[in-house]
């Protein structure tokens, strides 16, 4: 059977209809955070009708995960479950990854296949399924010529910052042992079939700090009888801001943001609690490891000045990293699907990417592939609608990547 980029093309061609009906089913009933019961079982079944074994990887989360999740607003999450599948047999062995949750939006768009359930797969991930079934049917049926191992992984709680990182705890890059990572993700506003990549760093740390500051209230004529959360909170406010302009290189791309700040219920009320969440992206190691330190320093600090107590919840998702090496392998089997003149460098988002706890550990590449045009409504809008001729091309490249790679390892 053929291994040829025309010939992997052609038949992702032919299996355009199952891809397509694959996405369109997923886009009906997005789900959301670690836990995606009607998405998982939906990719069981697709694996089982394909002949390929797979196993579930996650499961139960610890209670204080749970309870920082619902911290920062999403619903309750008690386990996390992905689904790994394994063609082929031996060393080395390449991962293809696709993550599988929705947004919490409700989609406002004219589609036969909507989601009707109040939320919405505004990112693509029902797209990055879609593909990848339709690469691991190719490469099932190329399983006996393979030069190795493709291990697929179905990812959920990208959106969570921390789904990759369950999985990864739980034994995701063993049995078999992974040696190399890649993960493509769509990007309505680009030019479909176009695929961009960045080498080195990828995509930008998010470092997230939930601060819920305890004073002791009471009526606002007698400040001296209390704590105020509330002034507590503003000096917080505008310490973590001034850090980031005088700690930081200027050099380096950060993007501090407190997006939450709330207490109090009324003017002449001085509140109990307070509460401020701080967020942090930056495409430098180096500065996120700093800016990490400072802030919880300069919080315990503010605080304690001002005779108050706090509670911190803290997240911290690392940025990811495209492998030089692996991208210069990696970079003609995407020309040979795409097109030479569609494959280009483009600098690093400054979004965030869970794909990062992957290459932490292992070589890995990540990129984006175009499947809309330029003006078109962006990732994680209502209003957000994918170019569906996007799904045969991620398709082929997921599985003429993997072959192509395995052929050039041995």
């Amino acid at each position: 059977m053929g291994t040829t980029a025309a010939e992997i093309k052609k038949r992702a061609e032919e299996l355009r209809g199952q891809i397509t009906a694959d996405r369109r089913h997923l886009h009906q009933i997005p789900e959301i955070g670690m836990d995606l019961p009607g998405t998982a079982d939906y990719i069981r079944r697709r694996l089982d009708e394909m002949g390929i074994p797979w196993k579930n990887c996650g499961g139960d989360l610890p209670e204080k995960v749970t309870k920082d999740f619902v911290e920062a607003g999403f619903p309750r999450m008690e386990r996390a479950v992905g689904i790994t599948a394994v063609i082929g047999h031996g060393s080395p062995c390449i991962l293809l990854r696709a993550d599988m949750d929705a947004l919490p939006i409700r989609e406002d768009n004219d589609l036969d296949f909507k989601s009707e359930n109040g939320w919405g797969h505004m990112c693509g991930h029902d797209s990055h399924v879609a593909m990848l079934l339709g690469a691991a049917q190719i490469l099932k049926e190329r399983e006996d010529s393979l030069k190795g191992t493709v291990k697929l992984v179905f990812q959920p709680g990208e959106e969570t910052g921390a789904g990759a990182r369950v999985l990864v705890e739980n034994g995701l890059l063993e049995n078999p042992k992974v040696d190399a990572a890649f993960g493509i993700h769509v990007q309505s506003v680009t030019k479909t079939g176009e695929l961009g990549y960045a080498v080195g760093v990828n995509s930008a740390s998010l470092d997230t700090f939930i601060v819920k500051i305890k004073g002791s209230g009471g009526h606002s004529s007698q400040p001296q009888l209390c704590i105020d959360p509330l002034m507590i909170m503003n000096q917080i406010y505008q310490a973590v801001n001034l850090l980031a302009t005088r700690e930081a290189d200027p050099a380096a791309t950060v993007a501090l943001t407190c997006g939450v700040a709330k207490g109090g219920t009324a003017v002449n009320i001085i509140p109990d609690e307070a509460e401020l969440h701080i967020g942090v992206r930056t495409l430098d190691v180096q500065a996120a490891e700093h800016l990490t330190k400072r802030i919880p320093e300069l919080i315990d600090h503010y605080v304690k000045a001002w005779r108050g107590d706090y509670d911190m919840t803290v997240f911290h998702t690392p940025c990811t990293y495209s492998d030089e090496k692996l991208c210069r392998e990696l970079v003609p089997f995407a020309e040979e699907i795409l097109g030479r003149e569609n494959v280009s460098q483009i600098p690093p988002m400054t979004g965030t990417e869970d794909f990062g706890y992957i290459t932490k550990e292992v070589p890995g590449m990540f990129a984006f592939i175009g499947a809309g045009q330029p003006g078109n409504a962006p990732l994680h809008n209502p209003h957000m609608v994918l170019d569906e001729d996007v799904l045969p091309l991620g398709a082929a490249l997921h599985a003429y990547t993997a072959i192509s790679w395995l052929d050039l390892q041995g």
